[in-house]
């Protein structure tokens, strides 16, 4: 694997911590502007509402300039994003350092991806992802609990602080790193656009939406079901994550280097097999070490599915991947928020704190339909790259069949 992917891993290892830091920072920032909680929340909110609408946005803006030029810019955009929320005077401020970062979210994992698929064989393009989501992977392991810890010692804005500084070393790897890889000529906005009338690529995205929305179905309510239901003391929940982030380190590898030999395989067994787990978490909920084992086994298992679906999107978007990448780690983004609608409905409505695995246990099977359906509508008609076959411009047509 090039040392260019350790630049992306790097980039994304700190738009990883700072996506998910705050969750653990919520109760320090609304005691600092004296807001409450909620209001505090929704600097979650707005930074997830922020990668849905900048991945598209950003990565349209970027459409005339280089892949490398563009990383490098999400990457400034990253920086400024979290130095305002470090030294922000006001509750309004921190939200839009928020935002600020969060636009160069989802068009830095499109871009980084087709960046990734591009520096290596043809045969190793899904580990390639895969190893540069390991930096947002082992942020959960690593970089959350750290800046957690920081910010509750020392202060949340020291740990923002940080994660700026994180941002810098992310940049100068991408402009030391990355090659510079021309802009593919003739691929112009409409042609990448046209990847949406591709059904294909939109089975594709739903696929994620539900399928990562499984995870977070439970995992957002982790809290109350593991200190309630579980009997965990609440500074266990930490540690509980830390066990979520190695699994979806060991899921995200795994998921790489197997998609590459058998893509719509894996994504058959590491979407049923999620589905069954979590349906399963709402007995294992009830002890400790089962839960503790479950919790590992949803985070290997969700994001197994994250380098086959993100391949799956470039494959199917084949000529002009650049925009239906971005808008796939959208896709992942939506499936959060609406997830934890789902589930705080069900607990609302009095079900329990374990009812939200059976919501993430439902859309895991959704997704594992919608796999199902595409792979045999691919084989019917051969879906893949027809809309964009006609899209191309003259004398870069791309094949109907691969």
């Amino acid at each position: 694997m090039p040392l260019a992917l350790l630049a992306l891993a790097i980039g994304a290892f700190g738009i990883g911590t700072t996506e998910f830091v705050i969750m653990g920072l919520l109760p320090e920032v609304a005691g600092d502007f004296g807001v409450s909680i909620p209001t505090a929340g929704l600097l979650v909110t707005g930074y997830a509402l922020g990668v849905v609408i900048g991945a598209p946005l950003m990565t349209v803006l970027g459409t005339k300039v280089p892949r490398k030029r563009m990383l490098m810019l999400l990457m400034g955009l990253f920086i400024v994003g979290n130095l305002l929320s470090a030294v922000a005077p006001a509750f309004a401020v921190m939200l839009i350092g928020r935002v600020i970062a969060s636009l160069a979210h989802g068009a830095f994992f499109g871009i980084g991806s087709v960046v990734a698929a591009e520096l290596v064989a043809s045969d190793k393009k899904a580990g390639a992802i895969a190893m540069m989501f390991t930096g947002l992977t082992v942020a959960n392991v690593v970089g959350v609990p750290l800046g957690t810890l920081i910010g509750q010692n020392v202060g949340w804005r020291v740990t923002f602080g940080i994660v700026a500084a994180l941002g810098v070393v992310g940049l100068a790897g991408i402009a030391r790193l990355v090659p510079d890889l021309p802009r593919p000529e003739g691929v112009h906005l409409r042609h990448e656009l046209a990847a949406f009338k591709n059904a294909q690529v939109l089975l594709a995205m739903a696929m994620t939406v539900l399928g990562f929305g499984g995870v977070f179905a439970a995992i957002t309510y982790i809290a109350p079901m593991m200190t309630h239901i579980a009997g965990f003391a609440d500074g266990s929940v930490t540690w509980l994550l830390v066990l979520f982030g190695l699994g979806m380190v060991g899921g995200n590898l795994i998921g790489g280097k197997f998609a590459d030999r058998a893509l719509m395989p894996m994504l058959y067994v590491s979407l049923g097999a999620l589905a069954v787990v979590l349906a399963l978490f709402t007995l294992t909920a009830h002890n400790k070490i089962a839960a503790a084992v479950t919790i590992a086994l949803i985070g290997a298992l969700g994001f197994a599915t994250v380098p086959p679906l993100q391949k799956r999107v470039l494959d199917q978007a084949h000529g002009a991947p650049t925009l239906a990448s971005a808008v796939n780690i959208g896709a992942f983004n939506l499936g959060n928020a609406l997830s934890a609608w789902l589930g705080g409905m069900v607990i609302a409505a009095g079900l329990g704190y374990t009812a939200p695995n059976w919501v993430g246990a439902a859309l895991a099977a959704a997704a594992l339909v919608l796999a199902v359906l595409s792979a045999t509508l691919e084989r019917r008609h051969g879906t893949r790259g027809t809309v964009l076959a006609s899209a191309a411009p003259t004398g870069q047509r791309t094949p109907v069949h691969h």
